[in-house]
């Protein structure tokens, strides 16, 4: 989805007037929780258990073998990083550092974002240069940042060569010759993502379990559409539909070009992909550098900065206290660490150069 910041400014603007006027926001008392709860069903849309793909069914054969492949620390350069590195699944799919450390101790330009309902995303990395989340998991393995491999063969040789995984890939991949290839292990991989999903209270409340939300995260939640806050987060995951200008309203202090990086068309010039919010107090530190730390700094700087807003503390403290009842539910038993086949005969040994 492509919004200029014309068209979203115009959105924010419409969004805020309409929802004042049905009362939203406004600090007049307890809204209607079962009016609130079918507007924002209407809003917002309700969370499907999978992201599902037609060109990419979910099969638990494809699960299973991407929950290995996430895990496997063999497919970087020095046996020494796994997808699971970055992006923890028993942390909300991150590492809560600013910036991930990769080969040789390397650090990454950007924010490693969370895993977890990615798949939901209009695409896939702050710039969006991957459009799903089966080819955003073809590049960090030849990321000479990141696990630094050095192609797609070498990949394929550290695959063949463990015995383990062959069947497993014939399980995955039944009518693909050779079924071992560098395609399949992201689309297992991608599969096994597209079933990170977080259902939260905030989704309870959507089904019309009405005492889900708290007094203030009701009033946080008003707040959050009344000050234009749904303009581009929204759908489903909460955010991850569009792309957005940082500093729409007031300039953002940042060198990083964004998407114009990878489009070089100057309309795209400092525009990131907007990301969901669900997780969102739990997936610090925020924005495409991870140089915000607290929750209530980003929203005092988004409401700055994109809505040409100064928020109330108290204002601040119920947004922040409704973005707490997007932190989902992970199902332990999905993410667990599985083990791993052993290495073959054949296997190549670590690199640390």
């Amino acid at each position: 989805m492509r919004t200029s910041w014309r068209s979203t400014l115009a959105l924010t603007i419409a969004s805020s007037w309409m929802l004042a006027c049905v009362g939203a926001g406004t600090g007049g008392g307890e809204p209607d929780r079962a009016a609130l709860s079918q507007r924002v069903r209407a809003v917002f849309g309700t969370l499907p258990f999978e992201a599902s793909s037609r060109a990419n069914p979910v099969t638990e054969y494809k699960i299973e073998l991407g929950r290995m492949l996430y895990y496997d620390k063999r497919l970087s350069k020095n046996h020494d990083i796994a997808c699971n590195s970055c992006h923890l699944l028993d942390q909300f799919g991150v590492d809560g550092a600013p910036t991930s450390t990769g080969h040789r101790g390397q650090r990454g330009s950007r924010n490693a974002p969370t895993v977890y309902n990615a798949a939901f995303h209009v695409a896939q990395f702050w710039d969006g240069r991957a459009a799903n989340v089966e080819e955003q998991a073809k590049g960090p393995p030849l990321n000479p940042i990141e696990m630094a491999m050095s192609s797609e063969a070498a990949v394929e040789v550290v695959l063949q060569s463990i015995p383990g995984y062959a069947l497993r890939f014939q399980d995955a991949f039944p009518r693909k010759s050779p079924p071992i290839t560098y395609d399949q292990m992201a689309r297992a991989i991608g599969a096994f993502e597209r079933r990170l999903v977080t259902p939260s209270r905030f989704d309870r409340f959507q089904r019309g379990e009405l005492g889900a939300l708290s007094a203030q995260e009701l009033a946080g939640l008003e707040l959050f559409m009344s000050t234009g806050c749904l303009s581009c987060h929204n759908g489903p995951a909460i955010g991850g539909r569009m792309y957005q200008k940082l500093g729409l309203i007031h300039p953002y202090p940042t060198q990083d070009q964004g998407r114009y990086e990878v489009t070089r068309a100057e309309a795209d010039r400092q525009l990131f992909k907007v990301p969901s919010l669900r997780n969102v107090a739990k997936t610090g530190p925020y924005f495409h550098d991870g140089q915000v730390a607290t929750l209530d700094q980003a929203v005092r700087l988004m409401a700055h900065h994109q809505l040409g807003r100064e928020l109330s503390e108290s204002r601040v403290q119920a947004i922040v206290a409704f973005l707490g009842s997007l932190t989902g539910t992970v199902d332990t038993s999905y993410i667990a660490r599985p083990h791993l086949p052993p290495s073959g005969p054949t296997t190549p040994a670590p690199d640390p150069s």
